[in-house]
């Protein structure tokens, strides 16, 4: 099959195409014909430096998969054979997304949501099961709590805006001004320009931060929050800040999760949750996608056509 492969740790021009032998189902896993592939900032860090990520034989990046299912190994009723479905699996240990076939365990996958084609599905899992994982089962969130997400028009952000809201929350993000219209548009009712204001200058009581940013951002978020609120950073444990008394500060590291995939195709099929996918370009262009994101400046997510 054909696959994108990591010849060497680096830049994005270690990016190359690769025929690589097709994996087969073992027990309680399916075979996934990728129809489309979801590119994240976690690819793009992991290809420049091998990251924390336990690799295959051959290096291949990628876990946001939307397609079909191929074949189905011994013991598995969840999927069968023609059914469309999405996921992320395996995370963090190698999925190999940017493949024309992912093998992983059929619970790492979830039907598709109906109303979204390959390409809008594939923009979906990681993105929006770290924003699920981090409002809903971390700091459950609830309506009438007030909700602040930071990157909202990112990957992430703009899924979490569109959840926090769906759940009853007041949504206020942070984004440069020119997409502050199209948070609006998804739900957000308040929207802070980071590059004109200190968000803490102008948000009030808190129940939830979600800190997509990092560095001083989850330090500068507990003048923000309410005693007993939740800080939710994603880039990693050093966001997490070390005097963070009377509210609860974690790092998170999304997982495959079917129930998560469920809820949210749930609220996608609702009309409640829409994917912004940004860039959309050919398998063999993964080296480009990886420069585009790269420059920090996408809305929504970068997606690559397989099948």
């Amino acid at each position: 099959m054909r696959a994108i492969v990591v010849n060497e740790w680096g830049g994005p021009e270690h990016l190359v195409e690769q025929e690589i032998e097709r994996p087969e189902p073992g027990l309680g896993e399916v075979l996934v014909r990728v129809h489309a592939a979801g590119v994240n900032p976690v690819d793009w860090k992991t290809r420049a430096s091998g990251g924390l990520i336990t690799w295959g034989e051959v290096p291949v990046l990628g876990w946001d998969v939307s397609g079909t299912v191929e074949a189905a190994g011994p013991g598995v009723t969840l999927h069968a054979p023609g059914d469309e479905v999405y996921g992320m699996p395996l995370f963090p240990r190698q999925a190999a997304g940017y493949a024309e076939y992912v093998v992983a365990p059929a619970r790492h996958f979830a039907r598709k949501p109906a109303s979204l084609d390959h390409v809008q599905a594939a923009a979906l899992p990681l993105a929006a099961l770290t924003a699920w994982q981090a409002l809903v089962d971390t700091a459950g969130v609830t309506a009438g709590q007030r909700v602040l997400v930071h990157a909202a028009a990112g990957g992430v952000g703009h899924l979490a805006v569109q959840i926090a809201k769906a759940r009853g929350a007041y949504v206020i993000g942070t984004a440069s001004a020119g997409k502050h219209d199209l948070l609006r548009e998804l739900g957000a009712d308040e929207v802070v320009d980071y590059r004109s204001t200190d968000f803490e200058d102008v948000v009030r009581d808190v129940d939830v931060v979600l800190d997509a940013v990092g560095g001083d951002h989850g330090q500068r978020s507990l003048k923000v929050l309410k005693p007993g609120g939740h800080l939710v950073t994603l880039p990693g444990p050093d966001g997490v800040p070390a005097d963070a008394d009377g509210v609860h500060a974690v790092w998170l590291l999304v997982e495959p999760d079917l129930k998560g995939l469920e809820e949210i195709a749930a609220l996608v099929d609702q009309g409640l949750l829409k994917p912004l996918v940004d860039t959309v370009l050919p398998l063999e262009q993964a080296a480009r996608a990886h420069e585009i994101g790269e420059q920090g400046r996408t809305t929504g997510k970068i997606v690559l056509t397989v099948a």
